[in-house]
């Protein structure tokens, strides 16, 4: 028997916390593996069952089954038997594309399948470990850490601008201008379908409930943060629309989520159902057209092309932009000269 304790003793040494999570006053009781799904991130109901029924999840320093209700102010701990992984960032030898630098910013062409921070499968061959290598002390926003230098972010599988601070003192001056929505951020997309005239998306943003991966759109205000997208119309090319899109706000996968919201998912995109043929003929030679396009840029077509924000020391607006890169702008190519084609044969 008093080996048996001995051993339990040894098992709650070796657990490390790795959440913890404080419930809300205004909580209504909800079952904890409901709760969890909607607070960490791609994690998946199944996977909370599993660790909840391995004793890997506490409330209140006891374990309990899915079926436990949450109440306001109890305290959720999820343990695991291996310490968490540190926030250091660690500096790696990457290239990094500048398009501008001074002692106060740095402007990033960040290329497609990059990762901008280390986080969840990606720690190393990020950005940010290859902004570390090359700049001495980036800032750290409150809360963030792990990510130094960064006052916004853009998806893997996106191109274009990204803006930098190199002190805390513009990172304060522009963490602010993107809290006053004030930062002028402008993307390029290419559409499935025909957009008829420009408009504006709105919505609370938060991640689906029936994939943890993406984000849907809502209009309970507890399911999600809001989110304002305004797009205009640049080009029709049959059956696919290029538009401009300009942020509001900046949630995760926005332009993705609120283009997918009104039909109309971005080309390429496979997390919002754009890698599929979604308009069109059925005739085979389209398909495969379609199909090479596909292969000629296996990933969104979205791209962060304009960058405009008020310079913390200099106290004026200053303006960049990025030229589509080469992926994005064969296949806008391809489409142009096959809707050309279409044109033709209707006149």
């Amino acid at each position: 028997m008093a080996i048996g304790i001995e051993l339990l003793e040894q098992e709650e040494q070796d657990l490390y916390e790795h959440l913890r999570i404080i419930v809300d006053k205004g909580q209504s009781f909800l079952r904890i593996d409901k709760f969890l799904m909607y607070r960490i991130e791609n994690a998946s109901r199944n996977r909370i069952q599993n660790a909840i029924e391995q004793g890997n999840v506490l409330v209140n320093d006891k374990t309990v089954k899915a079926s436990y209700k949450v109440k306001p102010l109890d305290v959720i701990s999820v343990v695991l038997p291996h310490p968490p992984r540190d926030t250091e960032v660690y500096p790696e030898n990457l290239p990094v594309n500048i398009a501008y630098e001074d002692n106060d910013v740095l402007i990033v062409n960040k290329e497609a399948g990059m990762v901008v921070h280390p986080g969840y499968n990606n720690y190393t061959g990020t950005l940010v470990n290859a902004l570390v290598y090359h700049f001495q002390q980036l800032p750290t926003l409150p809360g963030n850490d792990g990510r130094p230098g960064l006052v916004h972010r853009i998806d893997k599988d996106t191109s274009g601008l990204l803006l930098i601070s190199k002190n805390e003192r513009s990172m304060t001056y522009l963490a602010r201008q993107f809290f006053e929505h004030t930062i002028t951020r402008k993307y390029l997309a290419l559409v499935w379908g025909d957009i008829e005239k420009d408009g504006t998306v709105t919505g609370y943003i938060g991640r689906s409930v029936n994939d943890r991966r993406v984000m849907s759109i809502y209009d309970d205000p507890e399911k999600g943060k809001w989110s304002v997208t305004h797009y205009k119309v640049l080009e029709r090319l049959n059956y696919v629309t290029l538009i401009e899109c300009q942020l509001e706000t900046g949630r995760t996968h926005q332009i993705r989520a609120h283009m997918k919201h009104i039909g109309h998912p971005l080309f390429s995109d496979a997390a919002y159902g754009g890698d599929r043929i979604l308009k069109g003929t059925v005739f085979s030679k389209y398909k495969q057209f379609v199909e090479n396009c596909f292969e000629l840029m296996p990933r969104q077509a979205l791209h962060a092309q304009t960058l405009g924000f008020t310079h913390p020391s200099l106290k004026k607006y200053i303006h960049f932009e990025a030229p589509l890169p080469e992926d994005f702008e064969s296949v806008l190519q391809k489409w142009r000269k096959y809707s050309g084609a279409i044109t033709e044969q209707n006149t």
